[in-house]
């Protein structure tokens, strides 16, 4: 048995490497988010189209896996940012253990990743007032103005799309 001679830094391993928490929190930070312009009503247009593609993008996700063997993709991280960013917007509270469920991978990795963000101030936790065992997790407000940021501009994206598609004539509906 052998004694450690200084303290253990977070996410470090034995050897003195990195692990893998402290390798992401290294990452490149997120980008300063852009100004958008606009009335009230296509704000809440953009809000609404936001949380329809958040919720697409998420089933999307599982509907991929009739498709596809699951173990080809893993973004826990990005199914965790959808799934709290949907809830945040229906007003609704995430126990810790169902952002855990909702990531699709073992409960471990989802901790990890939520500790993550976390760290990187995009999600925040509270205590259950009236179960002390119990913990919610939500997206902090920076990490929901980076989702409503990302999600807004896809929606403009696809807004533009179809009005280039409408204007020109072409079918909107599937085949």
């Amino acid at each position: 048995m052998t004694a450690r001679t200084g303290p253990a830094r977070a996410g470090s391993t034995a050897s003195g490497r990195p692990g893998k928490v402290e390798r992401a929190l290294r990452a490149s930070p997120v980008a300063a988010l852009p100004q958008v312009a606009g009335d009230a009503t296509a704000q809440a247009r953009r809000q609404r189209l936001a949380l329809t593609l958040a919720r697409e993008f998420y089933a999307g996700r599982r509907r991929r896996a009739r498709y596809l063997n699951a173990d080809l993709f893993g973004e826990p991280t990005w199914d965790i940012l959808l799934d709290l960013y949907v809830a945040a917007r229906e007003d609704r509270r995430v126990p810790t253990t169902s952002a855990c469920i909702g990531a699709h991978v073992p409960p471990t990795t989802a901790l990890r990743w939520l500790r993550i963000l976390e760290m990187r101030g995009m999600v925040e936790r509270e205590d259950d007032g009236r179960d002390g065992r119990r913990t919610f997790v939500r997206l902090s407000q920076r990490g929901h103005l980076v989702m409503e940021a990302f999600l807004g501009s896809m929606a403009d994206t696809l807004m533009t799309a179809l009005a280039g598609a409408d204007a020109a004539g072409e079918a909107l509906a599937p085949d």
